[in-house]
């Protein structure tokens, strides 16, 4: 992904939009590292990246990214406590085999979190398991069944009730969809299930 495709994508203007000028940041997934690589453009962060996929890795090191290769199920755990201000998770969250663990994890190593990931609960997910019986394909979720690496899809109501048992504090809520621009939502709210396509959180420790 270029750096002007990055500067399109509707959730990484949103994430862009939580974190602060010269902020220690720790991105886990980062991919081919376009999102680190636009947070230090723009926010001059301190950024540091964990990718599982070799090929990534040397993509993210061939721009100049300070990118180690790990497996978030695992190697968080390595990382000192509070050694970054954010930890992002943006659209790896469904691909983990330990959410729980992995979102734990996250607001042990940094003081905020940043988390996106498809929403499971949208409508139009809805509509195709009832209207067709079939597991969906949706813009948030574009690969069949068979193929992707989605492994712990879950719902906006979902995720809320694990924060609630880690304890955590939901300070941000945003949701996308059709491509349009983060809105803030409450997501308590029964029907932001029904209307985010993407759900993305910023969260802290309670206390």
């Amino acid at each position: 992904m270029s750096p002007a495709e990055a500067a399109r994508r509707e959730d990484f203007r949103a994430i862009l939009g939580l974190v602060k000028p010269g902020a220690r940041v720790l991105d886990i997934g980062c991919g081919e590292g376009a999102l680190l690589e636009l947070l230090g453009h723009q926010k001059q962060v301190d950024g540091r990246g964990l990718e599982i996929q070799p090929a990534n890795v040397a993509l993210c090191l061939a721009r100049g990214l300070a990118v180690v290769q790990g497996d978030a199920d695992h190697d968080l755990d390595d990382f000192p406590t509070r050694a970054f201000d954010y930890a992002i998770l943006s659209q790896t969250l469904q691909t983990v085999r330990q959410p729980r663990h992995v979102l734990s994890e996250l607001l042990r190593v940094a003081e905020r979190a940043i988390v996106s990931f498809p929403n499971f609960g949208h409508w139009r997910v809805r509509w195709s398991l009832m209207i067709r019986g079939r597991m969906p394909m949706t813009g948030a979720l574009p690969q069949a069944w068979w193929e992707t690496e989605n492994i712990h899809l879950c719902t906006l109501r979902d995720f809320t009730q694990l924060c609630e048992a880690l304890d955590l504090s939901i300070e941000a809520c945003a949701a996308l969809a059709d491509g349009k621009p983060a809105r803030a939502i409450d997501p308590m709210r029964a029907i932001e299930n029904w209307r985010a396509e993407q759900a993305l959180f910023l969260l802290s420790r309670k206390g």
